[in-house]
């Protein structure tokens, strides 16, 4: 079996190293290799992307070595990763932004296709603002979604708002969730520090970490912000303007990740909204004390008072559930405990490799009964 991987537009391995992913990121497809399936890779990076192949044990690397400008590229991937998709079993995108480039070579090579996406783009851009950018989402969501062989998602709540809002067959549509590396994210024997409040991922304004550092004024914590975005500037004048004490170090590779989180006290993540938060997933894996804003894709992962702490998205909410656990060590010590439980049961590596290479057999045999 052969699967042909289309990444999100725009990304490339090197993306990911950056953004300290990579890891992440191709732990499923390295399995789903050791169960016979053949993985190729098509990126939107230079020729530098094959210095990465001997990190990526065998999965091809399809990039831009022709050096074409971006536009040409995207468009001449059917033709110049002709071998490969000639010959892919089954092709697939990481994303929805890219999955109109991922159809078009699926159409044309008369391959099954299946769209992935971790968030809705449409929904996502418009929740920013950014109108126009969701429009044109929206319309490329709709041709995917009812032209794949199936369509996979993260939650079942994005499951529902994907089959009504475009009108899909719900066994066109699965749930596949993110995956834990339950092996790397371990708990720690030795207790955090006691005030110390840590944040991974982008710093973008559906993280709401204006609010995170206004409701640490006068608090004696120490934020650490892991993550790169276009807020850094405005959020490095917010602190010292409230005077709270502030490390953001930038993206970390995700090995180093653990550590950042086991020397935490609480973990927060009080965005406006979220798809399936992986930085909380694994943060829970660590058995950290979460607090988590009572928003969509949040208050899913979170029983509040059993495997986290919910909040709102305000202020004084969010200040009053940094008070309470920091102020409750053994409830942080239980949170943190029934949190590894929810996901070593759940988001497991093992189970979604299961799930995705029953789905690949599944779509494979359809195609030839």
């Amino acid at each position: 079996m052969h699967l042909v991987l289309f990444f999100t537009h725009g990304v490339s391995l090197r993306t990911w190293v950056q953004n300290g992913s990579l890891e992440r990121e191709i732990a499923l497809y390295l399995r789903l290799q050791e169960k016979g399936v053949k993985v190729c890779f098509v990126t939107y990076g230079g020729r530098q992307e094959l210095d990465y192949r001997e990190t990526l044990h065998g999965i091809e690397i399809l990039c831009n070595r022709w050096k074409l400008s971006p536009l040409w590229y995207e468009r001449l991937i059917p033709i110049l990763h002709a071998n490969a998709l000639r010959l892919a079993s089954v092709i697939k995108t990481n994303q929805i932004n890219g999955a109109d480039v991922a159809l078009r070579a699926a159409q044309i090579w008369h391959k099954p296709l299946i769209a992935r996406c971790g968030y809705l783009w449409s929904e996502l851009a418009d929740l920013e603002g950014r109108q126009e950018e969701s429009k044109l989402a929206g319309q490329i969501e709709k041709k995917v979604f009812s032209e794949a062989k199936r369509v996979v998602v993260t939650t079942p709540i994005m499951k529902e708002y994907v089959i009504k809002h475009y009108v899909l067959a719900p066994e066109h549509v699965l749930v596949i969730p993110n995956y834990v590396l339950t092996d790397l994210f371990l708990p720690m024997a030795e207790k955090p520090q006691a005030k110390r409040i840590c944040f991974i991922g982008r710093l973008s304004e559906e993280k709401n970490l204006p609010a995170l550092f206004q409701a640490c004024a006068g608090l004696e914590v120490d934020l650490v912000l892991i993550g790169e975005g276009p807020l850094r500037a405005s959020l490095q004048e917010l602190a010292k303007k409230l005077g709270i004490q502030v490390r953001m170090p930038g993206n970390l590779v995700h090995n180093l990740l653990p550590d950042v989180i086991q020397q935490s006290a609480i973990f927060a993540l009080v965005s406006t909204h979220e798809g399936h938060p992986k930085a909380l997933l694994e943060a829970m894996s660590c058995e950290a004390a979460v607090l988590g804003a009572d928003s969509p894709g949040i208050r899913e992962q979170i029983v509040h008072g059993e495997t986290g702490w919910l909040c709102g998205t305000d202020v004084q909410s969010i200040r009053a559930g940094i008070q309470h656990l920091l102020g409750e060590p053994e409830l942080r010590r239980r949170l943190g405990a029934n949190a590894r439980r929810f996901i070593v049961q759940n988001y497991l590596l093992d189970k979604v490799v299961g799930m995705e290479y029953n789905l690949l057999n599944e779509v494979v045999r359809e195609e030839n009964p």
